[in-house]
C-alpha cells in the first residue's frame, strides 16, 4: 500500500529552484534514505510531507488515516514549564484522557444504583477496550524501554526541556517522536548526537519498525544498516536505486558509466553525420547534382530532429591533497602512565600509548570518556597531573578541533585564508574557488559560517600547513557524503601519520588500521577498522602495557 506520494513537486524559494518535477513514493514498511548535498532540498521535502511548507506545482497524498512523526534537525520552542517528561508524554494526551474518563467511570460504579449498573459496566468496558487498542497499559513500559535505549536517565525526566543542550534536545525529541509510534517516520538528520552504543539500539529499533520511513542522514554505516531504498535529490529531481547506500554507490557508478558511454556514442554519430553531410554538400558542388544536396538536407533534417544529450556532470573535486614537508622520526607520540583530571572527575589514570609514523589510529570512547581533553591534553599539555606525553622528532602537527574556531572570527574567508596561503591574490583567488568559496563569498565573516563551510576552510588552512601529523576531532561533522568521501579518499593517501577522533562508522572503516578505546580510564586497542572492533569488543581486551607498536610482546 502507497503511504507517500509526491508527484511532479516543484518548489522554489526566491530564484532557487529546490525541487523541479520531483517524485517520490513510498509504500508500506519501506525504509527510504534520502540523499543529496547540503542544500539540496532533503529538509524543505520533509517540511512539504509533513505539511509545513506547500508546493509552488505538483501534487502530495498521504494515506487516509495514516499518522506522521516528524523530526525537525532544530528542536521547536517550548515553555521554561515544560519538562522532558511532559516533551514524552505529549503524544498520549488523548489516552490520558480516556485513563480519566475510567477513574470517573470507576467511581459511578461505586455508588451507581443496581437498575443502572450494567449501562455504566457497558460503557466502562468499551472506554476501557479503546485504552487498551490505545496502548495504555503499555505506556510506563514503552516510555522505559525508549529512555533505556536513548539514555535518558530519570533525573533528566524532570528537567526543563529548555535547559537541555542541543544534541539533549534532539535526543529528546526523537524518542518523544519514536514513543507515539507514528505510521510514517519522517527523520531529518537523526544520528546526529546519538553515540555508537546509541546508534547501534536506534539501528535495530528502526529495522524492526512496524511503519514507513523516511530518512535523510549523512551516517553512510546507518544507512547501510537500515535503508531498502535510497533516493538521490539531484538538482531537484529524484533518482531512485532499490537498495542500501552501499547499493547505491554501485549503482550509481554503473549508471555514470552507461550515460557516458551513451554520450559518447551519440557524439560519435552526431560527427559522422555532419562529416557525411559536408562530403554530400562537396560532391554536389563538383558535379553539379541536386541529389547530393536533397540527401545532405534529408541528414540535416534528422541532425536538427536529435535530442543532443546533455554531456554527463563529473562531481565537484575538493583540492585535498595532504602534502608533507618532511617526515618525523619513528616515534612520533609516546603516552606513559598518563593521568588526566578535569575539575574533580578522573578521565585518565596510568594511560599508555604510542604512536608510530605512518600509522592511521582512530581514538574512540563513550561521550565523554575524554578523548578531546587527551587531544588537548598532546597539544597545550592541560589538565595532566601524572606521567608524560613525548612528541617525537620532527613532528609538525595539523589540528583540527570538534568546535571550529578562528583565531578572529570577524575577519573574511579571504583574510583568513591569507594568512596561511604563499601565493599571489589571484592563484589564492582561484584555490579558495576550488574549496567552493567563489566571488562574493570570500568576503563572509569566519564566524557567520555554516558547519560544513568552517570545516572546508579549515581543511584549506590545512593543507597549506603541510604537517606530518594530523590530529582530527570529529572531522566529518557538518559536511555532506560527497565531502566526506573526498576527504576519506585524501587521507587514505597521506603519508604522514593520521590521529583522528570520530564516530562515523564508515569512515572509521576505510581509513583506521587501529582503534584505541577509552575504557576505565585507560586505552585499550584493536588491531583492525571498527567492524573488526564491533566483532572483539565483547572478547577480552588488549591493555597497552601487553603491546608495542601495534603488536603483542
Amino acid at each position: 500500500m502507497i503511504e507517500v506520494s509526491v508527484n511532479n513537486a516543484q518548489k522554489n524559494f526566491g530564484f532557487k529552484k529546490v525541487l523541479d518535477g520531483f517524485d517520490l513514493e513510498a509504500s508500506t514498511g519501506e525504509r527510504i534514505a534520502l540523499i543529496g548535498p547540503n542544500g539540496c532540498g532533503k529538509t524543505t521535502l520533509f517540511k512539504v510531507i509533513f505539511g509545513e511548507e506547500s508546493l509552488d506545482q505538483g501534487t502530495i497524498s498521504i494515506r487516509k488515516n495514516a499518522t506522521l512523526g516528524f523530526l525537525s534537525q532544530i528542536p521547536p520552542k517550548v515553555n521554561d514549564s515544560v519538562t522532558v517528561k511532559d516533551i514524552l508524554l505529549k503524544s498520549f494526551a488523548e489516552v490520558f484522557k480516556i485513563e480519566k474518563q475510567l477513574r470517573e467511570y470507576e467511581k459511578k460504579l461505586a455508588s451507581v444504583s443496581p437498575n443502572k449498573l450494567e449501562a455504566v459496566l457497558g460503557m466502562y468496558g468499551k472506554l476501557q477496550e479503546h485504552f487498551s487498542n490505545m496502548g495504555g497499559y503499555e505506556i510506563d513500559e514503552k516510555i522505559s524501554k525508549i529512555c533505556n535505549g536513548f539514555k535518558i536517565s530519570d533525573d533528566m525526566l524532570d528537567r526543563s526541556f529548555n535547559t537541555l543542550s542541543g544534541g539533549e534536545k534532539t535526543i529528546v525529541n526523537l524518542a518523544s517522536l519514536i514513543v507515539s509510534n507514528p505510521d510514517i517516520l519522517l527523520l531529518d538528520e537523526p544520528t546526529n548526537h546519538l553515540d555508537i552504543d546509541t546508534l547501534e539500539w536506534f539501528e535495530q529499533f528502526l529495522i524492526h519498525y512496524n511503519g514507513t520511513i523516511i530518512i535523510s542522514s549523512h551516517d553512510r554505516y546507518f544507512l547501510d544498516r537500515v535503508a531498502t531504498k535510497t533516493i538521490l535529490i539531484d538538482r531537484g529531481k529524484s533518482e531512485v536505486y532499490h537498495g542500501n547506500y552501499s547499493y547505491y554507490l554501485e549503482e550509481s557508478e554503473r549508471r555514470a558509466l552507461a550515460e557516458f558511454d551513451e554520450y559518447k556514442n551519440q557524439q560519435k554519430q552526431i560527427e559522422a553525420m555532419k562529416a557525411t553531410i559536408k562530403k554530400l554538400k562537396e560532391w554536389g558542388e563538383r558535379g553539379d547534382n541536386p541529389r547530393f544536396f536533397r540527401r545532405a538536407a534529408c541528414i540535416e533534417r534528422k541532425l536538427e530532429k536529435m535530442e543532443v544529450l546533455d554531456k554527463p556532470d563529473a562531481k565537484k573535486q575538493l583540492p585535498l591533497d595532504f602534502e608533507i614537508n618532511g617526515r618525523s622520526g619513528k616515534d612520533v607520540l609516546a603516552v606513559d602512565d598518563l593521568g588526566i583530571i578535569v575539575g574533580d572527575k578522573v578521565i585518565l589514570d596510568g594511560a599508555e600509548l604510542y604512536l608510530k609514523y605512518g600509522e592511521k589510529v582512530c581514538l574512540m570512547g563513550k561521550n565523554g570518556a575524554g578523548k578531546s581533553t587527551f587531544v588537548k591534553a598532546i597539544l597545550y599539555g592541560d589538565n595532566v597531573y601524572q606521567g608524560e606525553i613525548k612528541i617525537g622528532s620532527n613532528v609538525s602537527i595539523g589540528y583540527i578541533p570538534q568546535e571550529i574556531r578562528f583565531e578572529n572570527e570577524s575577519a573574511t574567508i579571504l583574510d583568513t585564508a591569507r594568512k596561511c596561503f604563499n601565493g599571489t591574490e589571484t592563484q589564492l583567488r582561484a584555490t579558495l574557488a576550488k574549496f567552493l568559496f567563489y566571488g562574493e563569498n570570500v568576503f563572509k565573516r569566519v564566524g557567520k559560517l555554516s558547519g560544513g563551510e568552517k570545516v572546508r576552510l579549515k581543511l584549506f588552512e590545512l593543507i597549506q600547513k603541510k604537517a606530518n601529523l594530523l590530529i582530527l576531532d570529529e572531522p566529518t561533522n557538518h559536511i555532506d557524503i560527497d565531502t566526506k568521501e573526498m576527504l576519506e579518499e585524501a587521507l587514505s593517501e597521506y603519508k604522514g601519520t593520521l590521529f583522528f577522533i570520530s564516530h562515523d562508522r564508515y569512515f572509521i572503516n576505510k581509513l583506521a588500521e587501529r582503534i584505541i578505546n577509552i575504557e576505565n580510564k585507560k586505552f585499550h586497542q584493536y588491531l583492525g577498522n571498527y567492524d573488526y572492533f564491533k566483532e572483539q569488543k565483547t572478547k577480552k581486551l588488549i591493555p597497552f602495557e601487553n603491546v608495542s607498536n601495534g603488536k603483542r610482546k
